[in-house]
């Protein structure tokens, strides 16, 4: 079956959902807006509107998982990892070493850090949660800022009150 793609404007940049009745191949964001405004009218294909819709949920702060079919191209290894990551709960972060560790192979670290990079479904496939042993905000494809922007989203900071 032929791909089908669709774009959507979210809070940090303008998302490029591909799949077919299969599921969702690919959802990545483009940097480039100008490009990117002129093709947002287009007719979304019906077998990406679902992706559509809990995604705009998600970025409301109404959805905290997502239940779609989802069908990224990559290695067997890389999916084994890609799977892992849809273990780590909304609002909670992981490390790679963790990560590495719920693979079974603590040496994997740098393949597993390598197959996270790759990762083909932005946000759905949540690799914004894995950050460095130390806590930083290691590399991330849609830019480090886009991670702190979501992990703050699925965890924000309470206001505490002062009285």
């Amino acid at each position: 079956m032929k791909t089908q793609t669709t774009y959507y404007k979210t809070p940090i940049g303008i998302a490029e959902i591909v799949g077919d009745k299969n599921g969702i191949r690919s959802v990545s964001v483009l940097d480039d807006d100008a490009i990117a405004e002129s093709i947002l009218n287009q007719k979304t294909p019906e077998c990406l509107k679902e992706c559509i819709n809990q995604l705009e949920e998600y970025f409301k702060g109404k959805r905290t998982t997502f239940n779609l079919q989802l069908n990224p191209k990559g290695t067997d290894f890389q999916k084994k990892v890609w799977r892992a990551l849809l273990e780590i709960p909304f609002g909670k972060t992981r490390t790679y070493l963790q990560q590495s560790k719920t693979l079974g192979d603590v040496k994997a670290i740098r393949a597993v850090a390598s197959a996270n990079g790759k990762n083909p479904i932005w946000i759905i496939i949540p690799c914004h949660r894995v950050i460095g042993s130390d806590g930083s905000l290691t590399g991330y494809a849609g830019g480090i800022w886009r991670k702190k922007w979501l992990l703050a989203h699925e965890n924000p900071v309470k206001q505490q009150s002062l009285f």
